[in-house]
Order: C-alpha cells, then sequence, then structure tokens
C-alpha cells in the first residue's frame, strides 16, 4: 500500500501523483485538499502510523519544500523518511537506506521532476547486504 498526504502547500502536487501512478499502485489519500493551512507534524503523524503497520507499506508526504514533513516523519519509529530532489536520490534512498517515506516540495520541484522522482522511489527496493547492517544500527538510535 502507498499512502499519500500533504499539507496546504502539497495539494497540486499530491493530486498529479495520485493521477499518473493511482491506477498502478493501490494509493491512500491522507491528506487535505485545501490551501486552507494545517500543520504538518499533524498530517505526517497520520501517514507514518499507516506505513509502520506493515514493512511493505511506503508513503509519500508533500509539504512545500519536503523539509518540515521530513524532519517531523523522522521522529517516528520505523519510519525512515528521505527528501529527495531528484530520481537518483530517491532509488538510492530506497536501495542502500530502505526508505520507507518520500518527502517532496512542491515549491522546490515540478510536477514532472517529481513524478520521475516517485517512479524511482516505487520502482526501487531494498539491497540488503551491508546496508542492512547499517540500517538496523538506526534502530538503536
Amino acid at each position: 500500500m502507498i499512502f499519500i498526504a500533504n499539507d496546504h502547500a502539497g495539494v497540486s502536487l499530491k493530486n498529479a501523483i495520485i493521477t499518473h501512478f493511482g491506477s498502478r499502485f493501490e494509493m491512500e489519500n491522507l491528506g487535505v485538499d485545501s490551501i486552507n493551512s494545517v500543520d504538518y507534524p499533524d498530517i505526517a503523524a497520520a501517514l507514518c502510523e499507516k506505513v509502520a503497520l506493515d514493512s511493505k507499506n511506503l508513503g509519500i508526504l508533500i509539504c512545500g519544500s519536503g523539509i518540515g514533513m521530513s524532519i517531523a516523519a523522522n521522529r517516528h519509529k520505523n519510519i525512515r523518511a528521505a527528501l529527495c530532489l531528484n530520481s537518483f536520490m530517491a532509488e538510492f534512498a530506497r536501495r542502500h537506506n530502505d526508505a520507507n517515506v518520500l518527502c517532496l516540495g512542491e515549491r522546490v520541484v515540478g510536477v514532472g521532476l517529481a513524478l520521475s522522482i516517485v517512479e524511482s522511489f516505487l520502482d526501487s527496493s531494498f539491497e540488503g547486504g551491508r546496508h542492512k547492517r547499517r540500517v538496523d544500527k538506526l534502530g538503536e538510535l
């Protein structure tokens, strides 16, 4: 399951991602559909709670810059959120860091680039091996 959520600064990008990927992946929209101000930590918490229920779940969080969502998401147990600005970062966030939440900034990346980033994130998987030992250490912090 792919959970997607956004604050007021990520409505358009969230809708574009759902439109583009909704027929390919099972997606659940946990975000807002209004530009009325909301608090991004609340949105991130709702998504992280769902993602943490099953190791196969992934999440996408969108705000203006992606920074706030990334900071908020990484405060939750078993969440490894990555703010990605290009496809390479998204691919390796999954392959080497077992990231389970992708963070994007609607005001930072255009729709075309964002769709490419999401595709790389969703199409990549964790390599394990030497990377597993390192990811396991994150749970010790």
